[in-house]
């Protein structure tokens, strides 16, 4: 192996994880270093659901969540294509001892926390959160964005 390869593979590492974290859900990563336009404040609480569940973005917009956990339980907030947000809530199933998640698209709160996610929808259409933490999802812990 050349030096130059040698020198490549921590960079290709880390690319391979960035892509992993976002699960390939529709978010600019460049955007993460655009300025937010707006604040929108999610709360999550024990009757397992998101106020509001539906939200209304504009394509390209950028977007702060200010996000609530004001139950008792610890609830998650994840960002992505439904698809996705289920096969994490399948894998969250079975290795229950997962440590909390704080990626770009997720984040997990301990009753009585707050934190924040930016966000930039990229074009129209729907993007789904949901909380996977198990039990929560099928009790109808979910919610939408709707791009247009």
């Amino acid at each position: 192996m050349s030096i130059r390869s040698i020198a490549i593979l921590p960079m290709l590492l880390l690319a391979a994880g960035a892509a992993h974290a976002h699960g390939g859900a529709p978010h600019d990563m460049g955007a993460m270093q655009a300025r937010p336009g707006r604040v929108i404040e999610i709360t999550m609480d024990d009757t397992m659901r998101f106020h509001p569940d539906r939200i209304e973005v504009r394509p390209g917009e950028t977007v702060r969540l200010r996000i609530r956990n004001a139950g008792r339980l610890p609830h998650e907030i994840v960002l992505g294509e439904l698809g996705e947000i289920l096969a994490h809530a399948q894998e969250m199933r079975a290795h229950p001892g997962m440590p909390p998640h704080h990626e770009a698209n997720a984040l997990t709160l301990d009753p009585g926390r707050s934190g924040e996610l930016t966000w930039t929808f990229p074009h129209e259409g729907t993007l789904d959160f949901a909380c996977t933490i198990p039990g929560h999802y099928e009790a109808g812990m979910k919610g939408r964005f709707v791009i247009g």
